[in-house]
């Protein structure tokens, strides 16, 4: 196993640290376990680290049977997150053709083919939240359905994918701030939902980097074709619209992002990691696609620069101990309804623990890593 050392990646550093404290008892099938490893899964493919990759097979394989069953998954749940772990898999098929990975792909595919949606054809985000779509379902899912899209087909899903991000767009925009709203109840009855429009109150940071993310992974698989391109570019038109938003809001001295984004120093809200990594991912990657229109408000040398201030500061929350690296201030969770309910308050956002290491945070940061150092790359040429 490589050593830790400061002269290697800062995203191969953070991958050897998990690689080193996370063991296989430990795995579970979810979201965040599977953003994690695949973050490392990229960085090993980024600098050539074999062992990396077959320690996240590994990994995957204490949940993944010989006969392609998901341990502990249930489709009948209809859970979006439930979806999200298996963007992976893809990597695992094309990388060893064994077939228990392609079995998997298609359980996951038959759970979106027979999702609840609302009225208007948007994934519902859970069985237990019916006529809900949460920021985060989008990420949890698309990503998933789009490569299933470009791997498999039929290209005419693209349209279903396109039309999730414009459904959720369309109900969670603030007009006034460009920003989104953590989620949308389609029928306005919950509690914490606007009567009206059925929005949720507040600008969750961490909800809103989850749906920044999934554009962008989602249009690196829908081909830049002449058939294609008006799915690409509905989706590019929306990412555009959020990165004047996102520079209005970052913090000027530390880079970061607020827990609620657009309530900056209000008491109790904190500059929190795990969104402000998704946008630095997100800003990053931006430039490095070309995604950028003149449109947007803000140039690319703009962005460039947040993408660089807001990795500094992520740079901050870093502390390393016995050559493991530590990532700190990471809003541990929060979501809308359930038992306890929760309300969707601002007091509730910003009441949530903060803790270190949480993968939620600790996969972000290592994407965005990843695109620091390309930029760096680029730069140097």
């Amino acid at each position: 196993m490589t050593e830790h050392n400061d002269k290697q990646p800062l995203s191969l550093r953070m991958s050897r640290s998990v690689q080193q404290t996370y063991t296989p008892d430990q795995v579970k099938w979810h979201y965040e376990h599977g953003l994690v490893l695949q973050s490392i899964y990229a960085v090993a493919k980024r600098y050539g680290c074999p062992d990396l990759t077959d320690w996240v097979r590994r990994m995957y394989d204490t949940k993944i049977t010989a006969d392609g069953g998901i341990l502990t998954y249930k489709e009948q749940e209809f859970n979006l997150d439930q979806i999200r772990p298996g963007v992976q898999l893809f990597d695992l098929d094309a990388d060893t053709h064994a077939p228990q990975y392609r079995k998997a792909i298609e359980t996951l595919r038959e759970q979106l083919r027979g999702h609840p949606r609302t009225q208007s054809g948007g994934f519902w985000h859970k069985k237990i939240y019916p006529w809900q779509m949460w920021l985060d379902g989008l990420f949890m899912a698309e990503p998933f359905y789009a490569r299933y899209v470009a791997e498999f087909g039929p290209e005419s899903d693209y349209e279903d994918i396109v039309h999730q991000f414009e459904l959720m767009y369309a109900h969670a925009r603030d007009e006034r701030t460009g920003l989104l709203y953590h989620a949308w109840d389609e029928s306005c009855k919950q509690l914490w939902a606007d009567v009206e429009t059925g929005r949720a109150p507040h600008v969750w940071g961490r909800a809103m980097g989850w749906f920044c993310m999934a554009l962008l992974d989602v249009l690196d698989w829908i081909p830049d074709t002449d058939a294609c391109r008006p799915w690409r570019n509905r989706l590019t038109v929306i990412a555009d619209s959020l990165v004047q938003p996102l520079l209005t809001f970052q913090d000027k001295g530390q880079g970061l992002w607020y827990q609620v984004v657009d309530m900056g120093t209000k008491p109790g809200n904190y500059l929190e990691t795990s969104a402000s990594a998704m946008f630095v991912y997100f800003l990053f990657k931006l430039v490095r696609l070309h995604l950028l229109s003149p449109a947007a408000g803000k140039t690319e040398a703009e962005a460039l620069a947040a993408a660089r201030k807001g990795y500094e500061g992520l740079c901050s929350r870093l502390s390393e101990e016995a050559g493991i690296l530590h990532l700190s201030g990471i809003c541990k969770v929060a979501g809308l309804g359930g038992t306890p309910y929760r309300d969707g308050s601002y007091q509730y956002y910003v009441g949530e623990p903060v803790v270190s290491d949480d993968f939620k945070g600790v996969g972000p940061f290592i994407f965005a890593s990843l695109e620091s150092e390309a930029a760096s790359e680029a730069a140097d040429h």
